[in-house]
């Protein structure tokens, strides 16, 4: 047997990932710097649905849809193995691409990877699987049945579309898909397993979603006033409101993006994901606390230096006591914290990437954006500098990004001003 010499990633130095491409679509409109503008008209995306209200025994009417068009380029044979949720992420993900000025060489070099995650996948599909388990005929099947559901269906098409050869990560972690998917690609590129990486998230609308946390008393049930409602923090909170769409993020290693001429628009300065262990929908304020402290460490950097939270925010009772006390307990201070769930809704696997790229946008500009309707913080809630009214102004070279789901998974991650 040959002797091959062998290195392990820890033998190698760790290596600066930096953001050079976003793109987004989601209820706040199409395109990174379109939604981050749309955050300045201080006005939510929600609606009643008169859809949600023909189902007996749904409690809540009001959701947050994305307005999404095919682009006209997209021929059939581009979206036959795709659902809405694979759509999503392949739209977010072309902007993302062309914003990076990323080449056909560049995506084709296998030094280019994809980690992309979503709840599940597309749900139309399974109907169809449904109906032939009940009426004992294959009808309505497809070959591109399956593809459309499957888990990793998102990070599959956009592998497939733009031919990389390099890792694939589905992450399908629920309301830490996206944060997941852009952690986990962070630590390829660090270690010097990829060079780029296409990292994201998305989630179709649904009302199977919907029902997923009507059951759970966890929706608004402002259906007569869907503009004062998700109220993040707030005393008089009474749920949360879902959303779609998806958004990603282009990853690359420093000198990489440097090499090739690259507008670098962030740093993705630390990351850490953590498990509560103890309940799959209750959260645990010690074990998210725990992920924020771990990412901070990651970054290098004391608790000091973070001048905003990009908070979860989703405006259920528990989630956000949780979820604040966790964060005063990291950080040890009131620092400037809001939610973007307030605007968007709670677009489950594509939030912690769309909340990831408007923060980077934030940092960018300067400016944060305020969390709607609070107005009276809970006093459950721990004591945070809350953003409101028109959003606030912060020279901020740190910024944490957070997202918990379903399960007990944490993430956190830590992004920082080039």
């Amino acid at each position: 047997m040959e002797n091959h010499t062998s290195v392990s990633i820890r033998s190698v130095p760790a290596r600066r990932v930096v953001v050079t491409g976003m793109g987004a679509v989601s209820p706040l409109g199409s395109g990174v710097a379109a939604s981050f503008e749309r955050l300045k008209v201080f006005e939510n995306c929600v609606a009643a649905l008169p859809e949600l209200a023909e189902f007996k025994g749904l409690n809540t009417h009001l959701a947050c849809k994305t307005d999404f068009e095919r682009p006209a380029g997209w021929t059939r044979k581009t979206t036959r193995t795709m659902g809405d949720v694979a759509m999503l992420a392949l739209a977010a993900t072309e902007q993302a691409v062309a914003d990076a000025g990323l080449s056909d060489a560049d995506l084709q070099s296998g030094r280019t990877g994809v980690a992309y995650g979503s709840c599940s996948g597309s749900i139309p599909p399974l109907l169809d699987f449904y109906s032939m388990l009940h009426t004992k005929e294959v009808a309505g099947i497809t070959s591109g049945s399956y593809i459309k559901l499957m888990p990793q269906t998102a990070a599959c098409n956009i592998s497939v579309h733009f031919k990389t050869h390099g890792r694939l990560v589905p992450t399908g972690t629920a309301c830490t898909s996206g944060s997941l998917a852009i952690g986990s690609a962070a630590e390829l590129i660090r270690w010097g397993v990829q060079d780029v990486m296409i990292a994201g998230g998305a989630d179709e609308f649904s009302p199977t979603q919907v029902a997923v946390f009507d059951t759970l008393y966890a929706t608004s049930l402002k259906n007569d006033a869907p503009r004062t409602t998700p109220a993040p923090y707030d005393a008089d909170r009474d749920g949360l409101v879902l959303g779609d769409g998806a958004a990603t993020l282009i990853l690359e290693e420093y000198e990489h993006a440097k090499a090739r001429g690259a507008t670098i628009l962030a740093e993705i300065a630390g990351f850490a994901e953590t498990t509560d262990g103890t309940h799959v929908t209750n959260p645990n304020a010690e074990t998210m606390a725990y992920a924020l402290t771990k990412a901070l460490r990651d970054a290098g950097i004391d608790a000091a230096a973070i001048g905003y939270v990009s908070g979860h925010g989703t405006a259920t009772k528990a989630g956000d006591v949780a979820e604040t006390v966790a964060t005063r307990a990291a950080l040890g201070r009131a620092v400037p914290i809001s939610s973007i769930k307030s605007y968007t809704g709670h677009t489950l696997g594509a939030c912690g990437a769309l909340e990831a790229a408007m923060a980077i946008m934030s940092l960018r500009a300067g400016w944060f954006p305020p969390t709607l309707n609070l107005r009276n913080p809970d006093p459950e809630c721990a004591e945070l500098n809350y953003v409101t009214g028109e959003g606030r102004t912060i020279d901020a070279e740190y910024a944490m990004s957070n997202n918990f789901a379903f399960g007990g998974v944490n993430t956190s991650l830590v992004l920082r001003r080039v």
